[in-house]
């Protein structure tokens, strides 16, 4: 063998490598590094990173939350939170569990956000006195309602009682 074939043939040997010729297209010189790429004897790539669920930071809090010894309360209906614009976000039925001696509070369930309005009846007795100037709010507009119904409701009476009687007028007279 010629020492020449003997350099070919050994380069050929070597893993993942194969001898390309020089006049080849570079479509095919190209394919040809995506499998390199691939194959034995490459070094490993970094693969992307898969971003977290939220599954995984509820479970996260989980834990932390057990470290800290917190205790489900039972019998809880609802849990109301007031807001600085006057609205509430509004629990039914929420998992409640709380560490008392660290005043730590955690409260799982779907939370709706509500007007204090939609809420009115039941929510009067978990009003403080945070509240009592959307209270007032409330109040002064439920105030401006009642009058506005009313003022329709007067101008309906007048349409359908017998009008009044002009004095000196004879519509009788007119009539005929």
């Amino acid at each position: 063998m010629d020492a020449a074939k003997l350099a070919k043939l050994q380069q050929s040997v070597r893993i993942g490598y194969v001898h390309l010729p020089r006049n080849t297209s570079t479509f095919a010189h190209r394919n040809y590094l995506e499998q390199q790429k691939q194959g034995k004897g490459t070094p490993r790539r970094k693969t992307k990173r898969v971003h977290k669920t939220s599954t995984t930071d509820d479970k996260k809090l989980q834990t932390t939350l057990k470290k800290m010894n917190v205790q489900p309360i039972q019998a809880i209906e609802e849990v109301n939170m007031f807001k600085e614009d006057g609205n509430v976000i509004h629990f039914s039925n929420p998992k409640v569990h709380a560490a008392v001696p660290s005043n730590t509070f955690a409260i799982y369930g779907n939370g709706e956000e509500k007007e204090l309005t939609e809420l009115v009846p039941g929510i009067l007795n978990q009003l403080g006195p945070d509240s009592l100037a959307s209270l007032r709010k409330l109040a002064e507009s439920y105030q401006s309602l009642q009058k506005k119904e009313a003022g329709e409701g007067k101008e309906d009476d007048d349409e359908d009682d017998i009008p009044d009687l002009v004095e000196g007028e004879n519509f009788e007279g007119t009539v005929e």
